[in-house]
C-alpha cells in the first residue's frame, strides 16, 4: 500500500461518518467533536484539550455572583397557566393598598406588597431574553418586601442584620427571604401569644404558611403538574393578609 493510498483512508472515513447521528468529524483534532443539529447549524462544541484554565476570570467569578439560574421549568407550561399566575399575583396588590400606613415604615412595606403583584405580574406574562432578568426581579421583590416588614414590626432592627441583607439582597435574594420571614414567625408568635385577638389570625396564617410550603415544594418536584404555581400564590397570598394584622 503506497503512501498516497494510507492518508487517503481517514479522509474517507470522515466523509463516511460525516452527518450519522448529527455527529461530523473533525480532522486534526483527535480530542474534540463538534454537535450538528437537524439544519446543519452548529449546536454546540466541547474540547478536552486542556484549554480550561484559559478561560476568564470573569466568566469564573460571574457563575458564583449569578443571582438565579434559570431552568428549564418556567411555571407556565401553557397560556392558561401563564394566566392563572398573573391573576393570583394581582392579589398583592389590593393587600398592598390596603395594608396600614400609620408611620412611614408600615407605608414602605405596603408599597413592597404592590412591588411584589407588579414583578410577579410581569415575570409570568414575561416571554424571551427579558424573563430571566424579571425572574431576579420577582424573587428580589418578595425578599425587599420582608425586609421591609421585619423593619415595619421593629423599629430598631440590628444594624449588622440590614446591612448585611442590603447586601446580600441582590445576589442571594432567597437567604434573605428566609432570615426575615423567620423573624416575623418569631414576632407573631410572640404577639399572639399575649394577645388572644390575634390567635385567630395565627392559626391561619400558619395554615397557609403550611399549605404554602407544600405547593412551593410539590412546584418544583412535579414540574409537569399544572396550576401548583398559582396555588402557592394564593395561600401565600393568605398568609401575608394575616401578617397586615401585625400593622394595625
Amino acid at each position: 500500500m503506497t503512501d498516497s493510498q494510507i492518508k487517503m483512508i481517514p479522509e474517507k472515513s470522515n466523509k463516511a461518518l460525516d452527518g450519522i447521528h448529527g455527529m461530523q468529524l473533525v480532522s486534526h483534532s483527535p480530542v474534540s467533536f463538534q454537535e450538528i443539529s437537524k439544519h446543519n447549524d452548529l449546536a454546540c462544541g466541547v474540547s478536552n484539550t486542556g484549554t480550561n484554565h484559559q478561560r476568564p476570570i470573569v466568566q469564573k467569578v460571574s457563575a458564583y455572583l449569578r443571582p438565579i439560574r434559570c431552568c428549564t421549568h418556567t411555571g407556565d407550561l401553557n397560556i392558561s397557566e401563564t394566566v392563572a399566575n398573573v391573576l393570583t399575583s394581582l392579589p398583592f396588590i389590593a393587600i398592598g393598598l390596603q395594608a396600614p400606613r400609620k408611620n412611614v415604615n408600615c407605608k414602605i412595606y405596603a408599597n413592597s406588597l404592590v412591588g411584589v403583584g407588579l414583578a410577579s405580574s410581569l415575570y409570568h406574562a414575561s416571554r424571551g431574553r427579558l424573563r430571566k432578568y424579571l425572574r431576579w426581579a420577582d424573587y428580589t421583590m418578595i425578599a425587599t418586601a420582608t425586609v421591609c416588614l421585619s423593619r415595619a414590626l421593629r423599629n430598631e432592627n440590628p444594624k449588622l442584620l440590614m446591612t448585611a441583607s442590603a447586601l446580600f439582597l441582590p445576589i442571594q435574594p432567597l437567604m434573605v427571604s428566609a432570615v426575615h420571614t423567620g423573624i416575623m414567625e418569631v414576632a407573631f408568635a410572640k404577639r399572639a401569644f399575649e394577645d388572644p385577638e390575634l390567635r385567630m389570625a395565627h392559626n391561619v396564617h400558619k395554615m397557609s404558611s403550611l399549605l404554602g410550603g407544600a405547593f412551593f415544594m410539590a412546584d418544583d418536584l412535579l414540574p409537569q403538574t399544572p396550576f401548583l404555581h398559582a396555588a402557592w400564590h394564593l395561600a401565600a397570598a393568605v398568609g401575608v393578609t394575616t401578617c397586615n394584622k401585625l400593622l394595625d
